[in-house]
């Protein structure tokens, strides 16, 4: 892993790019005032409820049937733009990843009212759904792989409404193989209990990947992220991570978003056209990363680049 440290106003201090490193986490730290947050987002998912500049206009992206529909909306909304660079966030990931990053995906995780929680689950390659790798580390660079991710709060997470939940120092060992295929089952949605909790992912029974089908998490080591919103925190994709269900107390919808972010060094989904998962495919021909610091040095990456505040992004 680099070592040099970020520049920058939110730049990790050496104490705390220690605590990162041992716990697999760091957060959760502000990115907006609350107040601000709950105005951005009221104002913004009325527009994100237009599609027609969205990257994945797949027919399968657009059946509600698969989670790939809330993929990469940064792509087409400036909003979203502005939040995968802003410096609360990227100088902190610099001070782990160093100073040419890419932000090669985001994520909407919402969860409803009665929604079962996310199981425990880790992602080195992110094969664990299409079998196909979609970030592959240079050989020698890194012993493990992953992502760190940025989960944003945009509105109140707690273990009510569903928050996330970390296994803390766990992110230098993997219980699970890509490699092996998931059976997507979309009717098992809300419908498993995992040690007296409903937990799912998405379709698919995440301990279908154990490389030992016996072994389990240890819950007694696990910490809740409960989070105000505009709060944000970063983890290791190998993090063992989950998140509760919402029980359904509070009527309001908890939202999430993630960014993910890799050094320009990663190659982003290599030798890949589409994503496959989630029962559904969308094309990655309007796809591209979004270097967000530094500079890029390589060419193993398709990029996309600023345009104007209203379309923010076009390939290269």
């Amino acid at each position: 892993m680099p070592e040099q440290q970020s520049a920058g106003s939110f730049a990790l201090s050496p104490a705390e790019r220690r605590t990162f490193q041992e716990r697999g986490y760091f957060g959760p730290f502000k990115v907006y005032e609350i107040e601000e947050m709950q105005l951005q987002w009221k104002r913004e998912r009325l527009r994100l409820m237009d599609r027609s500049h969205a990257v994945y206009q797949d027919e399968a992206a657009q059946s509600g049937n698969t989670n790939i529909s809330n993929y990469d909306r940064h792509l087409d909304s400036a909003f979203l733009a502005d939040h995968i660079c802003r410096p609360e966030i990227v100088d902190r990931v610099r001070g782990a990843l160093g100073p040419d990053l890419l932000c090669w995906r985001s994520e909407f995780f919402p969860k409803y009212p009665g929604d079962e929680g996310t199981d425990w689950h880790q992602a080195d390659t992110f094969a664990n759904a299409s079998g196909q790798p979609q970030i592959l580390w240079p050989e020698g660079h890194k012993d493990f792989g992953g992502t760190i991710t940025v989960w944003t709060a945009f509105t109140e997470a707690n273990e009510d409404t569903g928050c996330l939940q970390f296994i803390p120092g766990s992110h230098q060992r993997m219980n699970y193989d890509e490699t092996k295929k998931m059976h997507y089952s979309p009717d098992t949605i809300n419908r498993v209990d995992k040690s007296g909790v409903r937990r799912g992912f998405f379709g698919y029974d995440y301990r279908d990947l154990q490389v030992d089908p016996d072994w389990k998490p240890d819950e007694s080591q696990a910490v809740s992220m409960v989070m105000r919103p505009g709060e944000a925190i970063m983890f290791w994709s190998t993090l063992m991570h989950a998140s509760w269900p919402h029980t359904g107390k509070s009527q309001d919808m908890r939202l999430g978003f993630a960014g993910r972010y890799v050094p320009t060094s990663v190659r982003v989904y290599p030798d890949t056209e589409s994503i496959e998962e989630y029962g559904g495919t969308v094309s990655l021909e309007r796809y591209g990363a979004v270097l967000v610091a530094g500079e890029n040095r390589y060419d193993h990456n398709r990029l996309v680049t600023r345009t104007t505040l209203d379309h923010p992004f076009t390939t290269r």
